[in-house]
């Protein structure tokens, strides 16, 4: 029994090991090439801010892989244990399957504490870090965050840059729309600058060799600049490095405090409130998915790696798909979204167990 619950441990946490490598690699791909895509194509960021950016990364995308590789390493340990009729012999020999899943849910438990660590306070913490290190690199290159042969959108305007070199910006279109979303402005520049105005602390983006159309009084009217500008694009730093945190950048102490304080103002603290109960009950994702991915691969009695991918891919999808229409929900206060959180738990949880009970008891 000692020898089986060993090489069950070994093989869980060799296979889990694997598991959340490859998944948190392709979430921080996704993430990075989303977010500074541009950036990194560019070659205008040094390794270390993207060395910088990966290591706070790596807390928030543990929120997702960390119960995702628990759930795959459970479908693909049990797996190869019951095709290989390894299961079956260990049955033949009196060992019950709880007794040889102990380790295994123990191993669940462990990881959802260390969810519940890292879901509640350290991923909210890296993720603001991330977010203020991007804003602020941002504002102190003024160009950095332009995409070259693409748009990039600014507080009222929308620019497409055709190559970037340093401050100097090459075949630059910009486009003004009025609150109604009407094309109101159009300028095309062969080259234009901008800059971090060192006494204002704006960013201005000057166009030179301009020519375009506006609508004026439902009228069009043409004309050329040999200089137009400055244009302001941003906030000044002093004001854009009080940007207030979003909710997914929040600890559970400051998410408490903040359903206090709308409270207090008479204001409806549902949104934060799933939040609250959002990063609670995804801490409880890893012992629900090994709930029931033990008994899924017994069931299945499949060992192929490709297999077992696609049955978590599956069944993540069905989890994080009762968080979606829970968050969808947040307008309608009368029914409890932030109790729809824990839906996903309940079934995994009570479907996992009714299986493994059954499957101990050999029914």
């Amino acid at each position: 029994m000692r020898t089986l619950n060993l090489y069950l441990t070994r093989e869980t946490l060799a296979t889990l090991l694997m598991t959340v490598l490859v998944f948190t690699f392709v979430l921080l791909l996704g993430n990075l090439f989303k977010e500074i895509a541009a950036l990194m194509t560019s070659g205008r960021v040094e390794p270390g801010f993207i060395l910088r950016a990966i290591g706070l990364l790596i807390p928030y995308v543990l929120v997702y892989s960390l119960p995702v590789g628990m759930l795959t390493t459970t479908l693909l340990v049990f797996g190869r244990f019951s095709a290989d009729h390894e299961l079956t012999a260990a049955r033949a020999g009196g060992i019950s399957l709880l007794s040889l899943s102990a380790p295994v849910l123990a191993i669940g438990m462990l990881l959802s504490a260390l969810s519940g660590w890292i879901n509640l306070q350290v991923a909210p913490q890296c993720r603001l870090a991330y977010k203020t290190m991007i804003f602020e690199y941002g504002l102190e290159h003024a160009t950095a965050l332009l995409t070259e042969k693409g748009f990039t959108d600014f507080p009222g305007y929308r620019i497409y840059v055709g190559s970037v070199d340093g401050s100097k910006l090459l075949d630059v279109v910009l486009y003004q729309h009025d609150e109604e979303g009407n094309l109101k402005l159009r300028m095309h520049a062969e080259e234009a600058k901008v800059e971090l105005n060192a006494e204002t602390g704006q960013m201005e983006l000057t166009l030179r060799t301009v020519d375009g159309f506006e609508f004026d009084a439902g009228k069009e009217r043409t004309f050329v600049y040999s200089k137009y500008g400055p244009m302001v694009l941003g906030k000044k730093p002093e004001q854009a490095q009080q940007r207030a945190p979003k909710l997914k950048e929040l600890s559970f102490a400051q998410l408490r405090d903040r359903v206090t304080e709308l409270k207090q103002k008479s204001i409806d603290p549902t949104p934060v409130q799933i939040e609250i109960h959002q990063k609670v009950a995804l801490s409880f994702a890893c012992i629900g998915f090994t709930m029931i991915g033990i008994p899924l691969a017994i069931r299945t009695h499949r060992r192929e790696t490709n297999f077992g991918i696609s049955v978590a891919l599956v069944l993540v999808t069905g989890y994080y798909g009762l968080i979606v229409l829970g968050q969808s929900l947040d307008g309608h206060p009368a029914l409890l979204p932030h109790l729809w959180m824990w839906l996903p738990n309940f079934l995994f949880q009570g479907i996992g167990f009714v299986l493994l009970w059954k499957m101990n008891k050999g029914i």
